[in-house]
């Protein structure tokens, strides 16, 4: 672990003449600050040019829309992280979704044995590649390259490709109800909570351990910030019809893996991976074992995608996750995870998803034509690796 903790040192030193503000706040921080003023200029451009686009009603649905793409990213970071790609992720999302309407609607299941099957469904899928990647050594290119086409080949076999739709109401609740306003209210209350209680926490172990500290008033205005848009966030979705259910799905997820990626010896473990993987090996890590878990989790995230799509769609069809591996990709890399591996956080990848969603949403009510969308997402995930591989190239020399 010490020898991982030096070989990573080098990124949190500013360099020469950088501010001293940078060091404060942290390399990771300014970009995500960064991505936050991105998407807030996208949303005042097309609330301009749209006024429709900044109503709590499309907001809601924005929100919704962006679940399944942040869900899949969440999952993505990792594979990254540790230097891999998982190309497969948007045919899981329709095979086990595709399992979820059959076991539903042709054998009549009950909904907690249709989310379990699904969700297993998922994890042995993701599984089986991490098995070929780590244990036969096969490029993560290729398994699921070919798995993103042997599943959706499955998916049209098992439906006959036909869409299966799902009448149960309790599956179609996880991606369509929404929850009263005075659970947005507790919510809201809790995440300042946390936020206060973390930044205070976080200063308190710093000068325990003799670090650098920031002043009071820096820290107070970042949880000010923060504050304030998780009450305007709980204030728009109360002006709809309250928060989606979908976003509690992302929530949930996101703090877990955020724990489990920044505070667990796991999360340090596949960092390091991904840093330098013969200082990994040297320094006793398992790398078959992690390499081979983070696509279970992986796979596991894209049957919780797939419970959600399904439920959102009421069916299930054979495009169901076309290309929202791409999505959930651009996500990653536009959030700050390089494709280089070892750098990359949880919270930067939902930025990135709502930016993606928001550009595909914006563009779709301002009625551009669809090939548009592929130019545009195409064009910032190019310029977003460019400027990682820039800052990446300027950090070497």
């Amino acid at each position: 672990m010490q020898l991982q903790k030096e070989l990573r040192e080098p990124e949190a030193v500013p360099a020469a003449g950088g501010s001293r503000l940078r060091g404060l706040f942290g390399k990771m921080d300014m970009r995500a600050y960064t991505m936050v003023g991105a998407l807030i200029l996208i949303w005042v451009l097309f609330g301009v040019l749209n006024p429709t686009f900044l109503t709590s009603r499309n907001l809601s649905n924005l929100f919704t829309q962006m679940s399944v793409t942040s869900i899949l990213a969440i999952g993505m970071v990792l594979v990254i992280v540790a230097g891999h790609i998982d190309l497969s992720v948007g045919s899981i999302v329709g095979l086990p979704g595709g399992m979820a309407a059959i076991l539903s609607n042709w054998l009549e299941l009950p909904a907690i044995v249709v989310i379990l099957g699904t969700l297993a469904a998922g994890a042995v899928l993701g599984l089986i590649q991490g098995w070929l990647v780590a244990y036969k050594m096969i490029p993560a290119f290729i398994v699921t390259l070919g798995g993103m086409m042997v599943f959706r080949g499955v998916l049209m076999g098992v439906t006959e490709s036909m869409t299966i739709p799902v009448s149960d109401p309790v599956l179609a609740l996880l991606g369509n109800a929404y929850f009263a306003p005075g659970f947005g209210i507790i919510l809201g209350v809790i995440a300042v909570g946390l936020l206060l209680w973390s930044a205070f926490n976080k200063r308190r172990s710093r000068r325990k351990y003799g670090f650098e500290i920031a002043p009071l008033g820096l820290d107070i205005a970042k949880v000010a910030g923060l504050a304030l848009l998780v009450v305007a966030f709980v204030a728009v979705m109360n002006n709809y019809k309250g928060i989606p259910f979908p976003i509690i799905f992302v929530i949930v997820l996101a703090v877990i893996f955020y724990f489990l990626s920044t505070k667990t010896t796991f999360g340090r473990h596949i960092y390091a991976i991904g840093g330098n993987i013969e200082a990994a090996r040297l320094s006793g890590i398992n790398i078959k074992r992690k390499s081979m878990l983070i696509f279970v989790l992986s796979g596991l995230l894209g049957s919780i995608a797939a419970i959600v799509l399904t439920s959102r769609l009421a069916s299930a069809t054979i495009t169901a996750g076309n290309m929202a591996e791409m999505d959930a990709i651009a996500a990653c890399v536009i959030g700050g995870t390089s494709l280089m591996g070892g750098a990359g956080t949880v919270i930067g990848a939902i930025i990135g998803a709502l930016v993606m969603t928001s550009l595909d949403n914006g563009m779709s009510l301002m009625g551009l034509e669809s090939f548009w969308q592929y130019v545009v997402k195409g064009s910032i995930l190019v310029i977003a690796v460019w400027l990682d591989i820039s800052n990446r190239s300027k950090g070497v020399k």
